[in-house]
């Protein structure tokens, strides 16, 4: 636990360090703040709510589910995370030292999530705004929150894997880019899928999973989806190190 702590706290602090944190956090505060105030002001202030900035899409008449800000950058926060240590030649030094290939995964994936959480926590204006000048209901809007949590530790980890495979950080941005646009679109294009597919390929969907925590409803099996696919990636990276560890 002292070694994951450690390469967590050495990932935040070298994002800290970097202006790529910063300017990810404001690029991303900015264009949720636009859809937020931009979905207010299309439903003249009468729906109190995150809609616009949970659903984005929403705005120009397109339900998606979700969060896909949350998707887009988690992928430019995690193409450095693996890629970039191969790229400056400490990898090398990294696979030698005398840590468990599960301990730097499980490092960066806490370093990488303290941007994150540092993300959601600076959009908690929003409600505060809707408290203060409307009456909304509270219930989706934490809800909300926590499934934006769940579904932005899948990002991460899926990001850390496709970072994990190369020493190209834009080519590891593409690939967990495909992943994650993968999981996402095979939810929406389950309704034209034979009878017999459509209930599998809802459930391996992100968007799927993200639709109850939108209006209030905690559903066990979300959010045992999340961490199922958090996890199984993260098994996939701890795999890929291991790989190159004796390619």
């Amino acid at each position: 636990m002292r070694n994951i702590m450690l390469i967590a706290s050495k990932e935040l602090r070298s994002y800290l360090t970097s202006p790529m944190a910063y300017i990810v956090v404001c690029i991303f505060l900015l264009l949720s703040g636009l859809f937020f105030v931009l979905y207010l002001t299309n439903t003249s202030f009468n729906d109190t709510s995150l809609k616009g900035f949970i659903d984005p899409l929403s705005v120009f008449g397109v339900q998606t589910g979700g969060n896909v800000l949350i998707l887009l950058f988690a992928v430019v926060l995690t193409m450095r995370t693996l890629a970039e240590e191969k790229k400056l030649g400490t990898w090398e030094l990294l696979l030698t030292s005398p840590v468990r290939d599960s301990d730097v995964v499980l490092g960066k994936f806490l370093g990488s999530m303290g941007i994150l959480i540092t993300m959601l926590v600076l959009t908690l204006f929003y409600p505060l705004l809707l408290v203060i000048f409307g009456d909304p209901d509270m219930g989706p809007i934490w809800t909300s929150y926590l499934g934006l949590f769940l579904l932005g530790s899948t990002a991460l980890s899926v990001g850390i894997f496709a970072s994990s495979l190369t020493s190209n950080q834009i080519v590891a941005a593409v690939v967990s880019g495909a992943i994650l646009f993968g999981l996402w679109v095979i939810g929406i294009i389950a309704s034209s899928a034979p009878q017999a597919l459509q209930q599998v390929l809802s459930y391996i969907s992100l968007s799927y999973h993200s639709a109850g925590f939108e209006v209030g409803i905690i559903d066990t099996r979300d959010i045992v989806y999340y961490l199922s696919i958090t996890a199984l990636f993260l098994y996939f990276s701890t795999r890929s190190i291991e790989a190159s560890r004796w390619g």
